[in-house]
């Protein structure tokens, strides 16, 4: 039985993206759309083991890698601030320069450059519950049911026909 000769110049796969199966559970990941959740990745990419809290993305940048609309990635940024998976370290700004510098974001999943520990606020994140409204009309009292009402109605068509 011959083996493989081992790869000389054999490489790893690349860098990757992972997410962790406990965001995956969550319920702020379940009911997450697919547009919002393929900004997390685009956000997560840019995350180099060694920057939460500094990674930059701007609007237009991840526009331009989802292939949506820049005015699309707005409303998924705060979607995603929302369900406790990103937070702002620093909003977008003029620089010294007068060049615009993008916003700074932060994982709440992994722990900050200078230490603080993960927030993880998607875990405590729940879907609001509309309130259930019933249409319930008032009845007689003596009205409480169907049943008796019929019998009611029956009663006053008899008295009626037989009066005629």
């Amino acid at each position: 039985m011959s083996k493989k000769p081992y790869k000389r110049a054999k490489r790893g796969a690349g860098r990757h993206v992972q997410l962790p199966e406990y965001l995956q559970a969550s319920q702020a990941w379940a009911t997450l759309k697919p547009g919002p959740r393929a900004l997390y990745i685009e956000i997560k990419r840019r995350f180099n083991g060694s920057n939460n809290g500094n990674i930059i993305l701007s609007h237009r940048q991840a526009a331009e890698a989802l292939n949506v609309h820049r005015n699309t990635v707005g409303a998924w940024f705060g979607e995603l601030e929302e369900r406790g998976f990103i937070f702002k370290t620093l909003g977008h700004h003029l620089g010294p320069d007068g060049i615009g510098r993008a916003a700074l974001w932060a994982l709440q999943e992994l722990p900050m450059v200078d230490g603080r520990a993960a927030a993880k606020g998607f875990l405590k994140w729940r879907e609001t519950q509309k309130p259930r409204t019933e249409n319930v009309r008032s009845r007689h009292k003596h009205c409480d049911s169907r049943s008796k009402r019929s019998e009611i109605d029956g009663e006053s068509v008899r008295k009626s026909v037989t009066r005629l």
